[in-house]
């Protein structure tokens, strides 16, 4: 799983990720921005360090809820990611997929609002491109809760889902963690939202819950 922000990866695929671990799956987190700096107009890291600290130090409690096996953080700038050489992304993605040896990957879909998720997607879809000998059989889109459907137009068509009825409270449970970065209902990034939405996408295919994706690529 590889996700701009922290709480990306929780609010995009977390009770999928349950399931896995339930499956007895390894699974892996990688984060590539910190998640705070671009809450100032100007980007000074010094100044936020025990902030990015604490959100770090936050994003493994929350990932040990759902019981992922490693979870790794970069420093790449929050929401200035444009800004990085694109070169620098991917290799970074390149390396964690040579060190973790994935067979399924979870990643951000190319069209949302946020522009670190745009620079993630189009990192993990060149290091995913299908060479002889990549490992990876499936690659898929999550939507993210204030990012996705903020884009206009809103283009993300799921035909991808998992039915998440037994692991959404654990997902709940790793965002309540997050308290920094999830807001009060009405907010799309809220608690009973983000239920709200499991639910919806769980009613549209039968299920009580589910995530839902759009499908990159799969292997059989």
């Amino acid at each position: 799983m590889i996700a701009a922000h922290p709480d990306d990866e929780i609010l995009g695929c977390g009770a999928t990720m349950a399931k896995h671990v339930q499956a007895g799956d390894e699974v892996s987190v990688l984060i590539m921005a910190e998640g705070i700096t671009s809450r100032d107009q100007e980007y000074d890291r010094d100044a936020r360090s025990d902030e990015i600290s604490e959100l770090a130090k936050t994003a493994i409690a929350a990932n040990q809820v759902l019981g992922v096996e490693s979870i790794t953080l970069n420093n790449f700038p929050d929401n200035r990611m444009d800004s990085v050489d694109r070169l620098d992304i991917v290799k970074t993605v390149e390396e964690f997929i040579k060190e973790q040896k994935p067979d399924i990957i979870y990643t951000h879909y190319m069209c949302d609002l946020n522009i670190d998720h745009r620079r993630v997607h189009e990192a993990v879809t060149t290091a995913c491109r299908p060479q002889p000998g990549l490992g990876i059989k499936t690659l898929l889109f999550f939507e993210v809760a204030s990012s996705t459907e903020w884009q206009i137009p809103n283009n993300f068509s799921a035909n991808w889902f998992v039915d998440v009825t037994e692991t959404l409270d654990i997902k709940l449970k790793a965002l309540e963690i997050y308290q920094s970065e999830m807001r009060p209902y009405p907010h799309a990034r809220s608690i009973k939202a983000v239920a709200h939405l499991a639910h919806w996408r769980g009613a549209s295919v039968g299920v009580a819950a589910a995530e839902s994706f759009v499908l990159g690529r799969k292997l059989s």
